[in-house]
């Protein structure tokens, strides 16, 4: 499989697709419920994207990161951020060793998958330094350059209750997030069996799947499945569609001050790749972009003051414009 030419891409999706079955049965030996999370937060990874998640406390984001590391086999690290968290808190410093001379002590940020805990919570300086990591996939400290880890994902989590204190990221900076993934309370049978395998004392064992540069070599395989002229079309309509011009639909025109950039196409034909090789398809359709559509636009779309006042959601403004596509 190292070399992706066309006979073993065939193999490699057929694979591809055994190795995802077998990491959600792992995953689901710690995580009940939120397959949809885990199945975004898996595409967010293997597209070479970065995923943000909106949900209260309590609902076991740092287990499900941590998990689905150690089934990647990846290595993980936690940043709680907080109001006074600094860059070189994250980054890494230099410092001064025995020897009398300078070396660089690498911070929380060197890990295959880092989870970015209230990312809220800290000023924009430190938000900055996080933001550029993950578009640059490097560090600079004292004028030097240090690449981070491959791959290298970071999961980011916001509380969308008690925003008092809090520093709410841009809607630039959101835009560098391929995922804005809500995390909802479990049903009332997925609470009950969460509560019995965790107060029983047993303890599960999570297997390695995959290791990094197999990782690697699918978000390659992911790059290159080929995509049909209008599958592409498609979803560049319907990144466009959400942008307030004349031609705009009304429901659009009604609700909607600010609409989704280019980076929105990228990610939606990315994304419906990606979502396509995990269902051992070997190209994506129009259904697949529909998938991922509204975690892809959610945190792209800018509402104005109407839809706020009306409670006119961004995933009820999303459907309509699907319905219509």
């Amino acid at each position: 499989m190292s070399d992706l030419n066309f006979d073993t891409d065939v193999k490699a999706v057929e694979y591809f697709h055994k190795k995802y079955e077998l990491l959600k049965k792992e995953i689901s030996k710690v995580i009940i419920g939120q397959d949809d999370v885990v199945e975004k937060v898996l595409i967010s990874i293997f597209s070479k994207g970065h995923c943000l998640l909106v949900g209260v406390p309590g609902l076991a984001k740092t287990l499900l990161v941590n998990t689905i590391a150690q089934a990647l086999g990846l290595s993980f690290s936690r940043i709680q951020f907080t109001p006074d968290l600094m860059p070189s808190d994250i980054i890494g410093s230099e410092i001064l060793d025995e020897n009398r001379k300078f070396q660089f002590n690498k911070g929380p940020l060197f890990a295959n998958m880092v989870l970015a805990d209230e990312i809220n919570r800290t000023p924009p300086k430190t938000q900055s330094a996080l933001l550029e990591a993950m578009q640059e996939k490097a560090v600079t400290s004292s004028g030097h350059t240090y690449k981070l880890a491959d791959p290298f994902f970071v999961l980011a989590t916001q509380n969308p209750i008690e925003q008092e204190g809090t520093y709410p990221l841009p809607e630039a900076q959101l835009d560098r997030f391929m995922f804005n993934v809500w995390v909802d309370y479990p049903s009332f049978q997925e609470e009950v069996d969460v509560v019995k395998s965790t107060t029983s004392g047993t303890s599960v064992e999570v297997k390695n799947v995959m290791t990094a540069d197999e990782i690697t070599l699918y978000q390659q395989l992911v790059r290159k499945i080929p995509v049909a002229d209008n599958v592409i079309e498609y979803a560049v309509r319907l990144a466009s569609k959400t942008r307030n011009n004349p031609d705009a639909p009304e429901v659009v025109k009604n609700y909607i001050s600010w609409g989704a950039g280019p980076r929105a196409s990228q990610y939606l034909v990315i994304g419906a790749k990606c979502h396509a090789l995990l269902r051992g398809k070997f190209s994506p359709d129009m259904e697949d972009v529909n998938a991922i559509a509204v975690p892809i636009l959610r945190h792209r779309i800018v509402r104005n003051y109407k839809a706020e006042a009306e409670g006119y959601s961004v995933e009820k403004i999303v459907e309509a414009l699907l319905e219509k596509a």
